[in-house]
């Protein structure tokens, strides 16, 4: 049986971190969609005694990280600079007994 595009994001994300533009180049999607998948994924993963860790986005101009952001959605542009140069976020999934990274 295949896996749903949720499971493989989640099989994914188990291996290695990534970026919502890694994730949808490996799935063959947009961004948007991928970005629409995101808050499923975290239930799912919740649900299952896990959690989506989120690796907060970064400024390439200034350096300044979005350490206070609550969405799942890369930032348009840096608050302190107003450059539109964003590294991130950054996604790994963290099930319950697989060691942190």
């Amino acid at each position: 049986m295949s896996q749903t595009i949720r499971q493989r994001i989640i099989a994914e994300l188990r291996q290695r971190e990534m970026d919502l533009y890694q994730i949808a180049q490996l799935l063959g999607m947009t961004e948007k969609e991928t970005l629409t998948h995101l808050p499923h994924v975290q239930k799912s993963v919740t649900a299952q005694g896990g959690r989506l860790l989120v690796r907060p986005a970064r400024c390439d101009g200034c350096g300044y990280e979005f350490t206070s952001r609550q969405r799942l959605a890369p930032p348009g542009r840096c608050p302190k600079c107003k450059q539109s140069r964003i590294s991130g976020p950054w996604y790994a999934v963290k099930l319950r007994g697989q060691p942190e990274r």
